[in-house]
């Protein structure tokens, strides 16, 4: 059984294939920074990704008549439940016309195109899409009925990560409470509730805590005062939160290793925003203990963040006091999305349809 892996990034795109468990081949294919910006939208980058993907396939001697599902990371869709599902033609759809530009829109639609190429009667898949939702209720309200509180996060790993731990501690994911904090550009801190994400801040609009570039949850008077100065177009505001906002807008730079490097230089405004960065996190970290009535079997800290331990060292001391803490550094989101497609192929799960 063999298995195609593609995981889109914004400057890159992650190649695996597996045999079985087997990883045969990874790779991480870089696009600079013009390659991509010449793209209007995000779903134009499609065929020349795919093309990338084929290249490097082709160049390690792949045949593409060997494989037998292939595999993505999904997206930006319409509210979902966890799970997989197969990239039939209504997802297309919806990938064709997303309701936000973000890169893992195109990850299904990359799938479904190599797989028609492979035919065979192999099909294409996604797992754990970040518009996952399954937020109970009470979690929807904000304060305005125009204004609902919506599920967008880094899915896929939170639950990669949450399943690893209860095989680590042969438990199982969904007897557990957990709080999965993944920290990469964007943070997002999910309540996890015996295999359920009850609550979460919103990953795609920014909210929650200040992350590498997003400017996190602000005063909403302010936010409102800025936006109607004159000083910035809608368009310039939206990347004022999602893309320069957080470490960038304060320190210039979304590199967390730099930021660390200015701290051990002496330099007191990198540790000020680096230290309120892990504030942050921590409160929000304090705010889904309370969602889980104080009952947590522990908190795990994951993505590219994670690596850094001045940054989770300084959330430890804070939220140890909540329960254990663990660090699972980077993500596990090309093995998880394998493992999915083995099982789909070992008819140990059944796919759902969009």
């Amino acid at each position: 059984m063999k298995i195609l892996v593609i995981n889109p990034g914004s400057t890159s795109t992650k190649v695996a294939v597996y045999e079985y468990t087997k990883n045969v081949f990874l790779t991480n294919i870089l696009h600079s920074f013009d390659e991509v910006l010449k793209f209007d939208k995000v779903v134009e980058q499609c065929e020349f990704r795919k093309q990338k993907v084929l290249e490097v396939l082709s160049s390690e001697g792949f045949n593409l008549k060997e494989f037998n599902i292939v595999i993505s990371r999904g997206g930006l869709l319409k509210p979902l439940e966890s799970g997989v599902y197969h990239v039939n033609d209504n997802m297309i759809r919806d990938i064709k016309a997303p309701m936000a530009e973000h890169i893992s829109n195109i990850g299904g639609y990359i799938a479904k195109e190599i797989a028609d190429i492979i035919g065979n009667n192999v099909e294409a898949f996604v797992v754990d899409p970040s518009c996952v939702d399954e937020f109970d209720d009470i979690a929807r309200l904000s304060g305005l009925p125009e204004l609902p509180r919506k599920s967008f996060l880094h899915t896929l790993n939170q639950k990669a990560v949450a399943r690893k731990y209860a095989t680590e501690y042969l438990k199982k994911y969904e007897d557990m409470n957990l709080i999965v904090v993944h920290m990469g550009s964007g943070i997002t801190v999910g309540a996890h509730q015996k295999g359920r994400i009850i609550d979460v801040n919103n990953g795609l609009d920014g909210d929650g805590p200040f992350a590498a570039e997003r400017a996190g949850t602000l005063p909403a008077g302010q936010l409102v005062d800025l936006c109607f100065s004159g000083k910035y177009t809608r368009s310039e505001i939206r990347k004022l939160l999602t893309g320069y906002g957080g470490m960038q807008a304060y320190l210039g730079t979304c590199d967390a290793i730099e930021v660390e490097k200015m701290i051990q230089q002496g330099n007191k405004k990198a540790e000020l925003v680096y230290s309120a960065m892990a504030y942050q996190v921590a409160q929000s970290i304090g705010a889904m203990a309370t969602v889980l009535k104080g009952d947590v079997e522990a908190i795990l800290l994951t993505g590219g963040l994670a690596h850094g331990k001045i940054f989770t060292d300084m959330i430890i001391e804070r939220v140890s006091f909540i329960s254990k803490v663990l660090i699972y550094p980077g993500e596990d989101e090309v093995y998880a999305l394998a493992m999915n497609g083995l099982m789909i192929l070992k008819n140990e799960i059944k796919a759902k349809e969009y």
